[in-house]
């Protein structure tokens, strides 16, 4: 996936990476911008278009964030161009003819593209203008190249570990740790599973008579996407490549056990449900956590908006560990169009558009700000945190978290990500299915990948 605020099927999640781009010309995207996308209105109107993805929710919060800025720009307008499904597709076809929106959401592949190609706006010439764009958080800015900077991610996120209360309760098991410093280890982790995870008739997989094929409830759920990995790898010392982006470095025996382990959740210790067992249309974590189905999930900070929306008794902690205990963060990016008829405005709808202040998807739980100032400033942390939504462990399993325990995900500056995860994506899908071990599969895909690595681009630190 390439933007963490989708709510992907466990089959979309596989791939791994960002949306590929497409080409195609798409119908009835003629209509799109009036007399061009980026074209300016009758009577002296500034003309402005935002394309974005999202949920529902999404589109309704955007919309008024959109308006909200007409509001405060009088004689500029904004059109909004919601794109829910094939959405790289429409965007290329847009670039194609000339009509390129102002201001976009966009995945990683395809913003390295197109800024690399001159089609995006380098905002390293505004920071000086715009000082607050220079102080969001370092993992959230997208690099292409000394200087180069595309934009920064539209909103960030990280993983956690989510839990019904009542399955640890009953279970008489404590919940998860909500300070990085306590974070269970992955032995914790498994032996809490177990305590967790119940057949038909009652009994735990460590119990005579257990049935692995009649699981009522089970102690996790733990996916094989790139940043609940990548967390997982970076605190057992490794990652998916090299510093430098030119080896890969599954092949490690680090590398190797941690796959396995996740592996093993499922087809060894019967603690997490098997993808035959999720199904294709596997029903959301919200969902699982309130029919206990399952007790405890490794998934995105963006699901607090489902859980906050839920009559669930939920909360959150950090996740299990091996060494340093480490999350990923990450997240899709908004780039500007340097054909923008409009740059000073559009440069301005762009501030306008994740400022936490202006945007109701970050007290709703779905979006998590990008400004330093949001997870050190007390006063500017109560303002998105303190409400009904988000948990009492919040700060400590998000908000610390984030700040001082998150990396980037590597997808934000490797090169060449849509060949990578082409050959990636299916190859891991084998250990996540259960047809071969780790080892089997790690060892020939590291090779097959390093003929494929062409590096990372330059992060700078401002």
């Amino acid at each position: 996936m390439s933007h963490p605020l989708w709510k992907p099927s466990r089959r979309d999640v596989l791939r791994l990476g960002a949306l590929s781009a497409l080409g195609a010309a798409v119908p009835g995207l003629a209509s799109c911008g009036g007399d061009s996308a980026t074209g300016g209105g009758g009577g002296g109107t500034k003309q402005l278009q935002f394309m974005y993805w999202g949920s529902t929710f999404e589109q309704k919060a955007v919309n008024k964030m959109l308006s909200d800025f007409e509001s405060d720009h009088p004689g500029v307008k904004v059109k909004p161009l919601f794109t829910p499904s094939d959405y790289e597709t429409k965007l290329n076809t847009l670039v194609a003819s000339n009509r390129a929106p102002d201001v976009a959401y966009m995945g990683d592949s395809t913003a390295f593209r197109l800024a690399e190609s001159g089609k995006l706006v380098n905002f390293y010439d505004y920071l000086d203008k715009y000082p607050a764009l220079a102080e969001r958080l370092p993992g959230t800015y997208f690099w292409y190249g000394e200087d180069k900077l595309l934009g920064t991610q539209t909103a960030n996120e990280i993983y956690v570990l989510w839990y019904n209360k009542q399955t640890f309760s009953d279970a008489g098991v404590a919940v998860p740790p909500a300070e990085a410093a306590k974070a269970w280890s992955w032995d914790d982790f498994v032996a809490n599973a177990y305590k967790l995870t119940l057949d038909q008739n009652g009994k735990r997989p460590d119990e005579n008579g257990f049935d692995p094929k009649k699981i009522r409830q089970f102690g996790c759920s733990f996916g094989m996407s790139n940043g609940q990995m990548q967390a997982m790898l970076e605190s057992r010392g490794v990652s998916f490549f090299d510093d430098k982006g030119t080896t890969c470095l599954l092949d490690t025996p680090e590398a190797i056990e941690v796959f396995q382990n996740v592996a093993d959740l499922s087809y060894k210790h019967h603690v997490a449900p098997t993808s035959v067992q999720l199904g294709n249309n596997a029903p959301s974590t919200t969902v699982q956590l309130q029919t206990k189905r399952i007790a405890m999930a490794v998934d995105g900070q963006w699901t607090l908006l489902d859980l906050g929306e839920s009559n669930l008794d939920f909360s959150l902690g950090v996740l299990p560990k091996y060494g340093k205990p480490i999350t990923t963060s990450l997240g899709g990016a908004t780039v500007m169009f340097s054909g923008s008829k409009h740059p000073d405005e559009a440069m301005e709808l762009y501030m306008y558009h994740n400022d936490v202040d202006k945007v109701d998807l970050f007290a709703s739980g779905l979006w998590m700000p990008l400004d330093k100032k949001s997870y050190t400033d007390q006063a500017a942390i109560d303002s998105w945190t303190k409400n009904d939504v988000h948990p009492a462990e919040y700060r400590t399993a998000a908000v610390d978290y984030t700040l001082n325990n998150s990396l980037p995900l590597f997808s934000q500056g490797m090169k060449n990500m849509d060949a990578i995860n082409k050959v990636m994506a299916p190859a891991i899908q084998q250990i996540d299915q259960g047809k071969k071990p780790a080892a089997e599969v790690l060892k020939p895909l590291a090779k097959k990948l390093n003929g494929l690595l062409k590096g990372r681009y330059p992060a700078q630190q401002l």
